[in-house]
């Protein structure tokens, strides 16, 4: 009955939102209590499993969005975006813009988390769209496989590392079958399914749409480059860092502060706010109005994803992942197909790449010591099944949704099915290195 009452508490949030047209916050808090009372969660326990979902998430995600969002619409008024998206297009050209859309989300998505890049380089793909009159979904959705698949699949991303530390894997070597894969399910993904996604109709938010400045208005390329991709360079060098200097050296507590993403969101605000705001002359007065009207615009994506972030602890707390999990552990089929496929269910019931993929961890980690499976191999297979079919209790789904203003049919036929490709390409290309090596 736990699966029945799964998909009762989920069609009950989607007939909510798409039939009744309530609000998704407060549709995310009913099916929440829903599925706790439906699952067993103790009524006692429910109020404050819904809170700690909601102040989990929020807790890692409220500085990063919001000082991103500040920090994007800072990039689009000042004319940063509107100068990168130039120097790209003389690179690549208009026809290839899909591709140029990818690469700079496979760069900038290797060091940078999957939401920090998104709010980074959402404002790009908006300048990009209505610079040049293209859809803003045909243009966002290669950068967004590209991040996507860089977050699933290669370290120093959080579940990635994480599972190569538990299998005892090696770094390195999984990082490169990683790049391997990745490039393939990024073409994929990324600018060939896009053609099939030209005539859904988005409207950006407009507070990272600026109208075209006049040359002369336009801060330099390098200024532009340097102040919009601040926080890739300070991540790479953190890291680079936390790996040469040993973690009891006097500054070692320093560069994790710095490197926290939080703290690299603020720093290259302020950063910014002198490179694109003082210094192109900007008031301060104006500046602080600008992200005044950035946050506003945001306030309700943070609220939905604070909505996601209670039904998956909920779900978490009933023991859902662990059920499939128990159900699936005597399937008689490959090693790499039987991680992906508890991965993949899992991600699909409780929202989560990252508790999808140490969850199944723990569940196969006998094969490992066992010899019968590559390490480096299931790290990416549970990599790609931990993206599979993002929907309504993934915070992606509702972060993806909101910045491109789509309908939740349009959000399904394009970002979740962006996400489901992604995942069976990538488990094809598993099996396809594991034939190899």
């Amino acid at each position: 009955m736990t699966f029945v009452f799964l998909l009762i508490s989920i069609a009950v949030l989607i007939l909510l939102i798409t039939w009744l047209k309530f609000n998704p916050f407060i549709a995310f808090l009913i099916s929440s209590i829903l599925a706790g009372i439906l699952l067993g969660v103790p009524l006692e326990l429910l109020a404050g499993s819904i809170q700690k979902g909601i102040g989990s998430l929020l807790g890692d995600l409220v500085i990063i969005i919001v000082m991103g969002a500040m920090l994007g619409k800072l990039v689009a008024e000042s004319g940063a975006a509107q100068r990168i998206s130039e120097v790209l297009m003389g690179i690549f050209g208009v026809k290839n813009v899909t591709w140029a859309m990818m690469v700079t989300g496979l760069v900038v998505g290797i060091p940078l988390f999957y939401n920090v890049g998104f709010v980074l380089l959402v404002p790009l793909v908006f300048t990009v769209s209505y610079q040049y009159k293209l859809p803003a979904v045909y243009v966002g959705i290669p950068l967004l496989a590209a991040l996507s698949v860089t977050h699933g699949f290669l370290p120093p991303h959080p579940s990635p590392a994480a599972l190569v530390a538990q299998f005892g894997a090696n770094m390195g070597l999984t990082l490169v079958y990683g790049l391997l894969i990745a490039i393939p399910t990024i073409i994929i993904a990324g600018p060939f399914f896009a053609k099939f996604l030209k005539k859904i109709d988005a409207r950006p938010l407009e507070t990272f749409q600026a109208k075209p400045k006049e040359e002369s208005e336009l801060p330099g390329t390098f200024n532009s480059f340097f102040s919009a991709l601040f926080p890739v360079f300070l991540l790479i060098g953190t890291t680079i860092l936390s790996f040469q200097v040993d973690p009891g050296h006097v500054i070692a507590p320093y560069i994790k502060f710095i490197g926290d993403p939080g703290m690299v969101m603020l720093i290259s605000l302020l950063l910014a706010s002198y490179t694109l705001g003082i210094h192109m002359n900007f008031k301060t007065a104006q500046l602080m109005e600008t992200y005044v009207v950035a946050t506003k615009d945001i306030a309700m994506i943070l609220l939905i994803i604070a909505g996601a972030g209670a039904l998956k602890q909920v779900l978490m707390d009933s023991g859902v992942s662990k059920s499939i999990a128990d159900s699936l552990q005597g399937w008689d089929v490959h090693p790499l197909i039987l991680a992906w496929t508890i991965t993949a269910l899992i991600r699909v019931a409780v929202g989560s790449a990252t508790v999808a993929g140490l969850t199944t961890a723990g569940i196969i980690a006998p094969m490992v010591s066992g010899g019968i499976v590559n390490p480096n191999l299931l790290v990416l297979s549970i990599g790609a099944g931990s993206l599979m079919f993002s929907h309504f209790n993934d915070g992606g789904f509702w972060l993806y949704k909101e910045y491109f203003n789509l309908s939740v049919k349009d959000t399904i036929k394009s970002w979740s099915l962006m996400e489901t490709i992604v995942a069976v390409v990538g488990l094809l290309g598993v099996l396809a290195l594991d034939a190899i090596i």
